[in-house]
């Protein structure tokens, strides 16, 4: 298999951290957005079917291998959501588009007052070989942790300021992104991905 990859995401941040957990592999990695500007259509009903969308995507516009990961936070007293909607959840929520900090304070206001604050990220991390492969890779990754009452800390992004981790004894926004990078559900899937080559 070559060993130039795409990736399916444009985020900056994101790139980097695959570049690293990637060069084992000696794979070079470059963003999708060097290559094209549109999006994949994410309509499966699964971070793994999203994750498998967007790898087929960008491989087509590319014709490389490509890599792409679908993620979000499950909420065991919210039936799940916000789940493969994690990015946009509140969209629209008191007539604003969705940003992390309005995501995570509608989280807070749907779990006011209630109990069971279990809530869990989950990675899936998908490889193709090209864009009809019928057997993508897939890396899976799961981390759980509790819903806080209030945001901690100022690191990270998405839901990391009001999730709590009792083995840390911090909010993940409050982990020292060397040791976020080893142990968060994106770390473990994309483990999971590499032991295949092995």
């Amino acid at each position: 298999m070559p060993r130039e990859w795409v990736l399916a995401t444009g985020n900056a941040g994101k790139l980097t951290e695959m570049r690293e957990l990637l060069a084992p592999l000696g794979v070079q990695l470059r963003a999708q957005s060097e290559f094209f500007a549109e999006e994949a259509v994410e309509d499966g009903l699964s971070f793994i079917e999203n994750a498998i969308i967007k790898a087929r995507f960008a491989s087509a516009k590319t014709g490389l291998p490509a890599i792409a990961d679908d993620s979000g936070l499950e909420v065991a007293a919210l039936q799940g959501r916000p789940g493969i909607y994690s990015a946009r959840y509140a969209e629209g929520y008191h007539g604003h588009s969705a940003t992390d900090a309005l995501n995570n304070q509608k989280l807070l206001d749907e779990m006011a007052g209630v109990e069971n604050r279990q809530a869990c990220y989950y990675c899936a991390m998908v490889l193709v070989r090209h864009s009809e492969d019928p057997v993508p890779l897939i890396g899976l990754g799961q981390w759980c942790g509790e819903v806080l009452t209030e945001p901690r800390g100022d690191g990270g992004f998405g839901y990391d300021p009001v999730i709590w981790m009792a083995s840390h004894g911090c909010a993940v926004s409050e982990l020292p992104k060397s040791v976020k990078n080893q142990i968060s559900h994106r770390a473990q899937a994309i483990q999971a991905l590499l032991a295949q080559f092995e």
